[in-house]
């Protein structure tokens, strides 16, 4: 699975039609140039390639009356939604996937039902409960690292990181089941998108040859 593909798709999404340098925009005021690979090329050959494989269609925009090329803008197709849904759900319930993917999948978990998305978070634990099972056949925990000699220590970090997902997984369940957040079908949602007149304080600076389109 391609962090950036999940995250482009999102980010057109919420917009309902977005243009490059809106989803770069977008991505920069998440933080995801910090914690993946949404680099402004990167974003750009997304948005191209999704583009012929039917997940966006692309529309052409007239120049402004200020002058300068036409923009593409883009849209995320019925087969792009239902793209963008199942990477949602595969990341929220996959225990080894990295931690781009797992973070964007968090950021758009709202985009499902409340109660599916418990679901999906409680196969979550079951399959790093799972993994650490196979694990410990091998290595136990309570005997220390020493055990296995330095190696050890790669496994006793293995357990320490599942362990400790599987705790912030329970308290995620827990405050999505008392009510935190909106989620799809409940109302209005949480709007984490700039429009054109917002300025973006999180914005690299860093010029690319599609933004001028």
């Amino acid at each position: 699975m391609s962090a950036i593909r999940l995250l482009v798709l999102g980010a057109v999404r919420q917009h309902g039609r977005a243009h490059g340098y809106q989803v770069r925009n977008d991505l920069e005021y998440w933080g995801a140039h910090e914690w993946s690979n949404a680099k402004p090329g990167s974003i750009y050959h997304a948005l191209k390639q999704m583009a012929k494989q039917g997940l966006l269609h692309a529309h052409e925009i007239a120049p402004s009356t200020a002058g300068g090329p036409p923009r593409t803008e883009y849209e995320i197709t019925d087969l792009g939604v239902e793209e963008y849904l199942g990477m949602v759900r595969e990341a929220l319930t996959s225990y080894d996937q990295k931690m781009d993917i797992k973070s964007a999948a968090i950021g758009f978990m709202v985009d499902l039902p409340r109660a599916e998305a418990v679901a999906l978070l409680k196969e979550r634990i079951r399959r790093i409960e799972e993994w650490r099972g196979a694990v410990t056949e091998h290595y136990v925990p309570e005997d220390g690292p020493e055990q296995l000699g330095h190696i050890g220590e790669i496994m006793n970090l293995w357990i320490h990181t599942a362990d400790a997902e599987a705790d912030w997984t329970r308290g995620l369940i827990g405050r999505i089941e008392s009510g935190a957040y909106t989620f799809s079908g409940e109302g209005e949602p949480f709007v984490g998108v700039l429009t054109d007149e917002q300025e973006n304080p999180y914005a690299t600076g860093e010029p690319h040859p599609e933004d001028a389109r």
